[in-house]
C-alpha cells in the first residue's frame, strides 16, 4: 500500500517492555505496525524500514542487529543515547533520532527545586518535623546566587531560563568557550571546569554522557568548588566520580548535592550516600511527569509524519558524537 504522496508505507517495529506505546492508532494510521518484545525483535526487524524503540534503554537492537537489513530510521523515546549506540549502528546509514527536548521544562522545573530545597534548607526542616521539634533557623535567599549549568543543549537553555526567572546569575560550559550566547551570560568550556567552578554558588549538571563528559566532574573539580556550593545532577549519573563525591561531602569540601541520577544505578542499598544528610536522592525520575509517555508519544507521531512526507526528521542525532548537534 502507498500514502497519498506516493511513498511506500512505512513498516514500523515497535518495541516495548511492558505498556503499549501511546497514540499506537496515530502511528497505525501512517505505518504498518508490527508490536514485538525483545525475543520478537528479530522478527519484527525483517523487512522493517523503522524501529521504534518505546522500550528506551533496551539493547535488543544490538543483540538483533543482523536482522535490520532493511532498517533506515530508528527513533528512541528518550534522549540520552550513549548506552545504546553500537559500532555497527554508528557506521551504518541508518538515522538516528531521540526524544531531546521533550522532557526538558520538567527537567529543568526539578533542577529549580532542587535549588530551593537545598537553600531553604527543607530536609533538616523535614527531619525536625519528624522528631517534632520547633527550632528556628535562617536560610539563604536564591536571588543573586550564581549558577553553572554543565550542558548547554535543550536541558541546560530551561534550566538557565528558569533560574533566570527567580533572579539568579546563570553561565554555561559546553564543548569550547564562546561569548554572545543568547541564554547564558558567558559559555565556559567544559575541559576547564576546574579553573572556573570556584565562582559560583551551584554547579548543575545538564550535559549527555560521552567519552569526553564521562567523569567529568572528578576530585579535581570538587576540591575546587566553594565550600558552600552545592552540586545538582540531573544529567547522567557518569557525570560524577562517586568516591570523590562521596569524599567532598564527607569532608566538608562542597556543602551538598542534590541528584536524580547516580553511577551505579539504581543506588544499592548500603551505599555511602544514602546516609549522608547533606544529599538529596531521586531515582532518575526528574522528567517524569503525569503526561510524559503522552508527550513522547506526540514526538514520534510527527516524527512519523515528517518520515511518510519524505521530510527532515526532528532530533538527528550525530552518531560521532552522541546526541543532537547544537547541543
Amino acid at each position: 500500500m502507498s500514502l497519498s504522496n506516493g511513498r511506500k508505507r512505512p513498516v514500523v517495529a515497535a518495541l516495548y517492555r511492558e505498556a503499549l506505546p501511546p497514540r499506537l492508532a496515530e502511528v497505525q494510521e501512517l505505518a504498518d505496525v508490527r508490536l514485538t518484545k525483545a525475543d520478537g525483535l528479530a522478527e519484527a526487524l525483517d523487512g522493517a524500514d523503522v524501529l521504534y524503540q518505546w522500550h528506551s534503554f533496551s539493547p535488543a537492537l544490538r543483540e538483533n542487529w543482523a536482522a535490520a537489513s532493511s532498517l533506515r530510521w530508528v527513533h528512541v523515546s528518550a534522549a540520552g543515547v550513549s548506552q545504546l549506540m553500537f559500532d555497527e549502528l554508528v557506521a551504518s546509514d541508518v538515522t538516528y533520532t531521540n526524544s531531546r527536548g521533550v522532557l526538558s521544562r520538567a527537567i529543568a522545573e526539578f533542577a529549580l527545586g532542587f535549588v530551593l530545597d537545598m537553600a531553604k534548607d527543607a530536609q533538616a526542616s523535614f527531619r525536625l518535623q519528624q522528631a517534632q521539634r520547633w527550632q528556628h533557623r535562617t536560610t539563604r535567599k536564591i536571588q543573586g546566587q550564581s549558577a553553572l549549568v554543565v550542558g548547554t543543549g535543550s536541558i541546560g537553555r530551561e534550566v538557565a531560563s528558569l533560574f533566570q526567572a527567580v533572579g539568579m546569575d546563570v553561565d554555561g560550559a559546553g564543548r569550547s568557550a564562546r561569548g554572545g550566547d543568547a541564554d547564558f551570560g558567558t559559555v565556559h568550556a567544559s575541559s576547564s571546569l576546574d579553573s572556573v567552578v570556584q565562582d559560583y554558588d551551584y554547579v548543575v549538571l545538564a550535559a549527555p554522557l560521552t567519552a569526553d563528559t564521562k567523569g567529568l566532574v572528578d576530585a579535581e573539580v570538587l576540591d575546587a568548588m566553594k565550600s558552600t556550593a552545592g552540586l545538582i545532577n540531573v544529567g547522567r549519573g557518569e557525570l560524577v566520580d562517586t568516591d570523590a563525591l562521596v569524599n567532598a561531602l564527607t569532608t566538608g569540601a562542597i556543602a551538598g548535592a542534590a541528584l536524580d541520577v547516580v553511577h551505579p544505578e539504581p543506588l544499592p542499598a548500603g551505599h555511602p550516600l544514602w546516609a549522608l544528610e547533606n544529599v538529596i536522592i531521586t531515582p532518575h525520575m526528574c522528567g517524569d511527569t503525569v503526561d510524559y509517555l503522552d508527550d513522547l508519544g506526540k514526538l514520534f507521531v510527527e516524527n512519523l509524519r515528517r518520515y511518510s512526507k519524505g521530510e527532515r526528521l526532528e532530533n538527528i542525532v550525530d552518531k560521532q558524537l552522541g546526541f543532537v548537534p547544537g547541543t
